[in-house]
């Protein structure tokens, strides 16, 4: 396993995001698949680097020692309330709709206008919501009204 990619500071500190999930291993796939992520090590946990940042995909469990009290769990199939979601912000919000669903991402709606930004969602497989947005001050022409 080479190293060299993982997150892992020489000083300071590094954001990954942690998402609980059914299965790490799939997960892992997905985030590869749809978004050109690399999968840095399959497993249990899995880590993706994905563009400037890392995934942690791991499935859930109960509490440990160094988080006593505290159960992690996959979202259910009816969750619709989440405390938190990746945020993805692009270059070309049309370019990224038409390319991502043909990787098999499933888009909530096509890119809506939000006034200040384009913005759609997209549902993982285990039911996390992603926002991809692009702000307006960037906007292709290929959605312009120009």
């Amino acid at each position: 396993m080479d190293l060299s990619e993982f997150p892992m500071p020489k000083e300071g500190f590094v954001v990954t995001q942690f998402l609980t999930v059914k299965d790490a291993i799939k997960s892992a796939n997905y985030y590869a698949q749809v978004f050109g992520g690399k999968v840095l090590h399959e497993g249990h946990p899995s880590f993706v680097k994905l563009a400037n940042t890392w995934l942690i995909l791991n499935e859930g469990g109960g509490p440990t020692v160094d988080k006593p009290d505290y159960s992690l769990e996959a979202p259910t199939p009816e969750s619709r309330t989440f405390r938190s979601f990746l945020n993805i912000r692009v270059a070309d919000i049309k370019e990224c709709y038409e390319e991502w669903q043909k990787r098999g991402a499933k888009f909530l709606t096509p890119p809506q206008d939000m006034g200040a930004e384009w913005r759609s969602y997209i549902k993982d497989p285990d039911g996390y919501i992603i926002e991809v947005g692009q702000a307006k001050l960037d906007m292709p022409k290929s959605l312009s009204n120009n």
